[in-house]
């Protein structure tokens, strides 16, 4: 068998950046990705300001009780004085730290009484004060091309007066699900057939990972049809992802389609538990990537080994997310096979690592404890593991983004 780790590598490799960039405005931008570097243009804050309500004095001119004369009231968007000696001026966040000036006191540590204003506590020089370019400095680069933007990086180009940016276009992706005991949901079901999960389940999971999703096809063992939908799916899609079907049975159709339309099939064995037969395949530069029909093992083939290649083709800068720790809460032991296990657990954080804890179903069966966990927890191969081994750990959340 193929090690995770390797599999895992192997699939992202067939991954490159998009050479084909767009312009969008900013209300377009949330969930894509940046196709150059962002430099600053402008310094932000663009001059010294005030970080809070108070007032602006020389700190040479402080004395325990002097009260010091208010020079002007100036707020935010307002050009102050220059600060005349023994005197203050009344600022507002965000006001300009007026010439002359080296300090901020904040309000609830003054007293205004006759337009004049008392220290109360010993000020310090420079306190309350944003200095000029210190959160974005001039021709610095404020987001790295790569970066998948969100409300926080669309912020920072609006800031930097920027009402567009490039960005590469979306992935555009198509599933295919196979098999004649697969039913629509919806429709009566007949006996000995089960309805369809897989189709809305890789399609929620692949918009989620802000993808568009142009096909989601389904066909019956039947090799032409096969074949028909993997031909509409090459034509309009960067990715395909084929779910079931890529054995060796006499229904698995997908490798016979693969080699007919001009492509070899790596069938694969990965030492992964559930999720063990995973194929990858590349017709005209297209990869085709083959889950298990299984919904729980698709699920997690689909979050460790496929999303890693998602972002690779988004042209993301980082295609893994991080790996975390944790550590196993059990009563009974786990693992021990031949293959790492991918527990579905939910995590409790506290003063140490985060807690694991097992679902009390594994089975590849159980759908329900994909919706329960947050993460998946490697336990591997080898010798069985209890309650308070440390485990690495996948967050579902970073990883299905």
């Amino acid at each position: 068998m193929l090690d995770f780790d390797t599999a895992q590598a192997q699939i992202a490799a067939r991954g490159q950046a998009p050479t084909a960039t767009l312009s969008a405005p900013l209300d377009a931008l949330a969930g894509r990705v940046l196709a150059q570097d962002m430099i600053a243009t402008l310094d932000l804050p663009p001059a010294d300001n005030s970080a809070m309500d108070g007032y602006a004095l020389r700190l040479a001119d402080y004395a325990p009780g002097r009260s010091l004369p208010i020079q002007q009231r100036c707020y935010a968007g307002e050009t102050p004085e220059a600060l005349r000696p023994g005197q203050a001026i009344r600022l507002f966040t965000g006001s300009l730290l007026p010439a002359g000036a080296d300090t901020v006191v904040m309000q609830e540590d003054c007293h205004e009484a006759d337009e004049a204003v008392q220290i109360l506590q010993p000020p310090q020089r420079g306190l309350h004060i944003r200095r000029r370019g210190e959160d974005m400095a001039r021709n610095t680069i404020v987001l790295p091309r790569g970066t998948l933007l969100g409300p926080a990086h669309i912020a920072i180009l609006a800031a930097q007066g920027l009402d567009h940016a490039a960005v590469y276009p979306r992935l555009r992706l198509g599933l295919l699900t196979t098999g004649d005991e697969l039913i629509a949901p919806g429709e009566p079901l007949p006996p000995a057939a089960i309805y369809n999960s897989n189709g809305p389940m890789l399609t929620a999971l692949c918009q989620q990972m802000n993808t568009e999703v142009c096909h989601v096809l389904h066909v019956p063992d039947q090799p032409a049809q096969t074949e028909a939908a993997l031909r509409t799916l090459l034509a309009d899609c960067d990715l395909v992802l084929s779910i079931g079907g890529a054995s060796v049975g006499e229904k698995d159709l997908i490798k016979p389609a693969i080699e007919a339309l001009g492509g070899a099939l790596d069938l694969w064995r990965v030492s992964m538990k559930p999720g063990k037969p995973v194929a990858l395949a590349d017709i005209g530069g297209r990869p085709i990537v083959c889950l298990p029909g299984n919904p729980v093992s698709a699920f997690v083939v689909f979050t460790l080994l496929v999303t890693p290649l998602i972002r690779a083709l988004q042209g993301r800068i980082d295609i893994f997310p991080p790996v975390q720790r944790g550590t196993l809460r059990s009563e009974k032991p786990w693992g021990g096979g031949t293959r790492d296990d991918f527990l579905r657990v939910q995590v409790a954080y506290g003063d140490a690592l985060p807690a694991l804890t097992p679902h009390v179903q594994q089975s590849s069966g159980a759908m329900s404890s994909l919706a329960w966990a947050h993460g998946l927890a490697r336990v591997p191969s080898g010798e069985p593991v209890s309650d308070g081994t440390p485990l690495d750990w996948y967050a579902l959340a970073d990883w299905l983004r």
